[in-house]
């Protein structure tokens, strides 16, 4: 066995160029593959967090569609709806309710964002109830506004660098004359809150003229709660949405779960891509030694021993190129998450290519197998060459 793959060894190596474009096939087919297995991963424990990170288990907005108010607690979209504070003011003291927290969001146009400027948007918040909803919170610098009536903000990791700002900075909010002073700057907490610039919840009523209005209610129940009877009773509730963070997250991860398919056709492309290239090289290097192969056949070399040498050869070519992929994959891991944000530009926080050796293992047994699967048929026609008719054939 260990003559016949010295001898596959160095018949590929006969013809590098052939031989080596070939592992880089293999090898960029198994990239892909150790990819998107790894997006699949990613993506889905990016969004887990993303909605855990919420800290809330039901969230009421003003009445909408419950996929806009979704995106508006992931993201802070921009067609913002408004509801009065006392329709949330009984709910706050229900008797199933453990913790509240009132929030208002305002965007607004920045012309200083890019060449034709961008929305800014602005959380108000009560800094006593929200982070105790969110305890994960930590700061780098500075500390929580002084009152909910301060001029002053809390940047999110990323919001503090977009806006390049320190503690003590004044900001300028777009549309308005307001300066506010930044008191805070949060470390990085890989959930949505790393891009928010916060304020107190009566500036921000104030200053954008939305008094005694919110846009959400965060709420945590207490843990002997029926989560679906209270929010049956929530329902009854007059021009408010209730939104379930188990609802999002099951609807959500439904949506992923098709896109699931998708990703695993691509799969399975890259996968038939390796095949046939394989089937190619090694098909070829059986018809360029149709002499050779009959010439070792009339000396005593046995149909089982040709058929092991070209199947020897298949799996040398598939582990290579595997191992040269996977190698690609954890390498340029960065650049691949960085080119999928790109054009998913709503994709969750945290690491969308989530690579693991149970991945890499997958892929490289999957891409080998395919490939040595792909070499029967080479192996079985030199395996069935009659050593006569290939002596007296010419040499192409």
């Amino acid at each position: 066995m260990i003559k016949i793959g010295q001898i596959a060894y160095k018949n590929l190596w006969r013809k590098k160029t052939r031989t080596s474009l070939t592992v880089l096939g293999i090898a960029l087919s198994t990239w892909v593959l150790v990819s998107l297995l790894g997006f699949n991963r990613g993506y889905e424990k990016s969004l887990n967090k993303d909605i855990d990170g919420m800290g809330f288990q039901i969230v009421l907005t003003a009445k909408g569609c419950p996929y806009e108010a979704a995106t508006l607690m992931l993201k802070g979209g921009t067609g913002l709806r408004y509801m009065p504070e006392e329709m949330v003011d009984n709910v706050s003291t229900s008797p199933e309710v453990s913790q509240t927290t009132s929030m208002l969001m305002h965007a607004v146009f920045d012309p200083n964002k890019g060449e034709s400027g961008g929305i800014t948007a602005y959380l108000g918040i009560d800094a006593t109830t929200y982070p105790q909803m969110k305890p994960y919170l930590e700061f780098a610098q500075g500390t929580w506004f002084n009152d909910n009536n301060a001029n002053e903000a809390v940047l999110g990791y990323e919001a503090a660098e977009l806006e390049q700002r320190e503690i003590g900075d004044l900001m300028l909010i777009p549309e308005t004359n307001i300066e506010v002073k930044v008191v805070g700057i949060l470390k990085r907490s890989g959930t949505q809150d790393d891009g928010t610039i916060f304020m107190p919840l009566r500036t921000v009523q104030r200053i954008f003229d939305k008094k005694d209005m919110l846009t959400m209610l965060g709420m945590r129940l207490k843990r002997s709660i029926d989560q679906s009877a209270f929010e049956e009773k929530l329902y009854k509730l007059p021009d408010v949405q209730v939104v379930s963070m188990a609802q999002v997250k099951n609807t959500i991860l439904n949506l992923v779960s098709s896109a699931k398919a998708l990703v695993f056709a691509i799969a399975l492309i890259a996968l038939v891509i390796a095949m046939f290239g394989v089937l190619n090289t090694i098909l070829m290097s059986v018809f360029e030694r149709y002499q050779e192969i009959g010439i070792l056949k009339s000396m005593g070399a046995m149909p089982k021993d040709v058929f092991k040498m070209i199947w020897f050869e298949t799996t040398i070519l598939c582990s290579a190129g595997g191992v040269v992929g996977i190698i690609l994959a954890f390498s340029f891991a960065h650049l691949t998450e960085l080119a999928v944000r790109y054009f998913m530009p709503f994709a969750p926080n945290g690491s969308l290519i989530d690579i693991n050796w149970q991945v890499a293992a997958f892929s490289f047994l999957a891409i080998t197998v395919t490939g040595i699967l792909s070499g029967i048929y080479p192996a079985w026609r030199a395996a069935k060459v009659r050593p006569l008719d290939a002596i007296r054939s010419e040499i192409s």
